[in-house]
Formats: structure tokens, sequence, C-alpha cells
């Protein structure tokens, strides 16, 4: 058991605390927010992730979690230290490492032994090196001390599992004593044989941006066989669907659709390439993958425009799903910010409906009418789109909705009907990488 502080209690560092409590350490989770500390120690979970409020709830009534803003006696009375703050994007598309600088600085200041310093937020290649430098320089008496690299790999909407039962987990370190501390730290992973790789910290570092930028890149291919799809009429459904039965391919992340979004697949992709220009390689392929995520987001607005005749000036266009992703809150570089703005800026009217997003959308995106139910946002519609997959919106009642719909239109985002099902019905349906029908 270790006494841990994680500073930073935003997504990485609230689903990363709770994870590591719950492998039986002591854990301090750290931010100088101090109304996010009341409600976490509320209970209240800032943002929307399935199963973590259980974690948490659990684990604070074990005493293994708290909650403060004491960041002092937080490194003081804590063996290892994981940094989980932001590193949002900067000028250009490099990262902004301001906060993981500070952090760094006073760790420096307050730490009175050795302690191990965990950077879990990404970061380009060289922060672990860079973080000893600052640690070591604004240190009063000098204490030994190491910084592992130990990038995170959660999906949003499943990160409490993929905690829990990871594929891997990296461990960058450069010290045998520090190995051994994370070793122990996730000590239940391996005795369900999770893998552990131990490297260098600037392997680690790169591993995690390689990983998203080469899924983000997947992505972007199969977009881009889907817009081909259209041209020629193919159904990508299928040509993805025995690409992924060749072994050296796999199913996963053949889903063509409105491009990727998120937090992290935007700012890593173009962060990788920064990080290549800076030393001077290249990163063209990733760079592509950027440019086609762009122009499938914005070709998106086009389709549904097609789809009411050329025009939805005066139409009421309706919106199934508004975050990035089903099962999250998340709007940053949601597909739907970028289609919401086109059709505004075309005179359409929207509706929309989310389950979980709609008070984050709102503040990005209040122009717009929110509803309350899915079946409210297709009333008087010209067009219904299907823009996130929340399983809800899996199984709708086309006889319904053609009676309350102004115009029987379909345009699948995420290609989860069959069309002839939503043809059927008397409905027009359009989706992404297959015929019109």
């Amino acid at each position: 058991m270790h006494k841990i502080a994680v500073v930073g209690t935003g997504y990485v560092g609230l689903v990363g605390g709770a994870g590591l409590a719950d492998f039986g350490n002591e854990v301090t989770c750290v931010d100088q927010i101090e109304e996010k500390i009341a409600r976490l120690t509320a209970g209240e979970i800032p943002f929307y992730e399935p199963g973590l409020s259980e974690v948490v709830t659990r684990n604070v009534k074990e005493g293994r979690l708290s909650f403060t803003t004491d960041f002092a006696s937080a490194v003081r009375e804590n063996d290892v230290i994981f940094i989980a703050v932001g590193t949002p994007e900067g000028e250009g598309g490099a990262v902004d490492l301001s906060q993981v600088d500070a952090v760094a600085r006073d760790i420096g200041e307050q730490m009175d032994g050795y302690r191990v310093i965990v950077q879990k937020s990404t970061v380009p290649v060289g922060t672990a090196r860079r973080l000893r430098k600052i640690i070591g320089e604004t240190q009063g008496a000098k204490h030994e001390f190491d910084v592992v690299s130990n990038p995170e790999f959660l999906r949003e909407g499943s990160a409490v599992e993929d905690f829990m039962r990871p594929d891997r987990v990296v461990v960058g370190a450069d010290t045998e004593r520090a190995k051994e501390v994370m070793r122990s730290i996730y000590a239940p992973l391996y005795l369900i044989r999770t893998p552990i790789v131990e490297t260098t910290p600037e392997s680690a570092e790169l591993i995690k941006y390689s990983s998203n930028a080469f899924l983000a890149t997947k992505i972007s291919f199969i977009n881009e066989i889907a817009n081909l799809c259209e041209k020629v009429g193919a159904d990508v459904q299928v040509v993805a669907y025995a690409m992924g039965l060749d072994g050296r391919i796999g199913p996963k992340f053949l889903h063509a659709g409105a491009g990727y979004g998120g937090s992290c697949f935007p700012k890593d992709t173009k962060a990788l390439v920064r990080i290549a220009e800076a030393a001077g390689a290249e990163a063209r392929i990733v760079d592509a993958a950027v440019t086609v995520n762009r122009n499938q987001k914005e070709r998106m607005v086009d389709k549904v425009v097609e789809a009411a005749g050329g025009d939805v000036s005066g139409k009421t266009v309706g919106l199934l799903g508004l975050s990035f992703k089903p099962n999250t809150d998340d709007m940053r570089c949601a597909a739907s910010i970028v289609l919401v703005e086109g059709l505004l800026a075309r005179g359409a009217r929207v509706k929309a409906f989310d389950p979980a997003a709609v008070k984050n959308a709102s503040a990005i995106m209040p122009d717009i009418e929110y509803v309350t139910e899915r079946y409210e946002t297709a009333e008087g519609a010209h067009v219904l789109v299907l823009v996130t997959e929340w399983n809800e919106f899996r199984q709708l009642d086309f006889d319904r909705l053609k009676e309350i719909m102004a115009e029987p239109v379909v345009v699948d985002l995420r290609n989860i009907y069959d069309p002839d099902e939503v043809v059927d019905h008397g409905f027009r349906y359009v989706g992404v990488g297959r015929p019109n029908r």
C-alpha cells in the first residue's frame, strides 16, 4: 500500500485517483478550486462517466480516498505524487505545459524527502527530463526523487473498466527504485496478468501519442474510403467489415462517420506533428489525418443540406446526440459543433437532444433549441440527424417519427441503421459511405 497524492481532479486525475484507491492505496486528490473539492467531498462527480460515482463513493466510505486543496500537506504526507493536470492545446497545436510546470515547481518547494513523481498527463517527449530539471532547481534542501512517465489510455465512457482492466500499463522510469514503486502500486494488475511495459521516459511519452495518432489515422482512413464509396456506389459497412477480418488490420476504429472528436485525438495528433517538426522529422500521415478529419466534419453539413433538398433556410433540423461519443457529456471537438455552426449559417432552425451533454452543449451553442426527449427533437423536423450513437437512439419508432416529422428524411451519420428498414417505413435514408436510399 502506498500513500499517493493525485494533483488535478479532472477526468484523468479523478478516474486515476479513484482507481488507485480501489487497488488498496491511500489516495488524496488535490485541486486548487475549493468549490470543486467541496463538491467531490460531498459525493458530486463533475462530469458524466458510467460507474465512476460508485468507485469514488466506495473508496471515500472505506477511508482510502479523500479530497483537499492543501497542496503542501499532500506533497509532504504522501510518498508518490501523480501529476494529472490539464495540458491544453497551445499556439499552433503545441502543448501548453504551464500547469505541469507549475505543479513541478510547487513539488520542488514542498518535498521533504524521497518522492516518486509520476507524470500522468499527456505531454511531449522530453517532459520527464524537463520536470526533473524544474524540481531540482526549485528544491530548498536537496532530496532524492524520481520522475516517471505513466501515460493514461482511458476511453471516455468506459474509463473505469479501462483503468481496472487495461490492455497494458506503460512505465517510463530511469531507476530500479522507481520501477519497484510502480510495480507495487500496480500489483493488482500483475495478478490478472496485465502486460506491464517498462521503458525509458521518452519511449513512454511517445507511446501515448503514437497510439492515439494511429487510431485517429485509422478513423480518417475509413472516412476517406467512405467518401469514395459514395462516389462509386459501394457500401463502406461491407468494405470495413471485410477489411477488419484481416488479422493484420482488425475491425476496431473502422467505423465511418462524422469524424473523431474529444479531448485526446484532435489535440494529440496536432501535438505529434509539432513534436516531429521540432525534432527535425516529419509526420505526414498524421498531418493528413488531421486534415481529413476537419474536412469530414464540414462535409457532414453538406450532407444534411443535400438531404433537405439543397436548402435548409427556414427548415427545422433535429439532432439526436451532441457529445463527441456516447456515454459522456464531453463536447470538446464534437462533430455536432461544426454541424450546428454550418446549419445555422445556412438559415436552419436546429433542435437537439442528448442524454448527458445538453448542459455543456448549451454553453457552447446557445442559439439552438434544446429539448428533453428524443421524439421531441423530431417534431416538425424536415430532417432528423443521428449524430451520436447513444443506445437509446438505436431502436427508434419510425412509424411514430413519420407522423410527427414535417418530412420523412433521416441522415444517419453513424450508420447505425439498416437502410432498407428505414426506407420500408417510408423514409429517405442518407448514411455515410453508403448508397442513398
